[in-house]
């Protein structure tokens, strides 16, 4: 029996729903399975998911994260 508590796929909990916390850096480089330097310049860019500040930290919302994905889905599906 382990006591360590074991961290979900951040990919399966977007598929299975919305957690129920804000999304680091790490977790949306994760999902994406690219770089955590991309994700930085996908904010510098302002062409990723919208993130926010609390304090010195970066956070995405699920919600905003889904509505990023849609909208890149319906984009590239209208320029097909």
């Amino acid at each position: 029996m382990s006591t360590a508590r074991e961290q979900p796929d951040p990919r399966a909990t977007l598929r299975g729903g919305l957690p129920d916390r804000y999304l680091t850096p790490d977790d949306i480089a994760e999902m994406f399975e690219v770089p955590k330097e991309t994700v930085y310049q996908w904010r510098r860019k302002r062409m990723g998911p919208p993130g926010f500040r609390i304090g010195k930290y970066i956070r995405y919302d699920p919600a905003d994260v889904l509505a990023h994905v849609a909208e890149r889905k319906s984009t590239d599906q209208n320029a097909a």
